[in-house]
């Protein structure tokens, strides 16, 4: 189950995706290296992606034209992330 990444760990995720993009960059890993270090790549990204999609719907709320607030929850941000597949 992918965790759900706060500000503080999407920046986190983002220089560990830039590290082992260079490390796969260098040549210097092996075939199995590099097959790991992309998985991880992918899992870091598509983590990435939901947050910012949660931080895009958090957007959206709060600049609705609705009188009424409307309660976010991160779980809102999976459904939209569902539907784009």
């Amino acid at each position: 189950m992918a965790r759900k990444p706060n500000s503080a760990n999407l920046e986190q995720s983002l220089d560990t995706l830039e590290t082992l993009v260079e490390r796969m960059e260098s040549g210097e890993l092996s075939l199995e290296e590099s097959l790991k270090a992309f998985e991880e790549g992918v899992k870091l990204t598509r983590e990435c992606q939901q947050a910012l999609r949660a931080a895009e719907q958090k957007v959206k709320i709060l600049l609705s034209a609705d009188d009424e607030p409307t309660p976010f929850t991160t779980s809102d941000a999976a459904d939209d992330a569902t539907d784009d597949k």
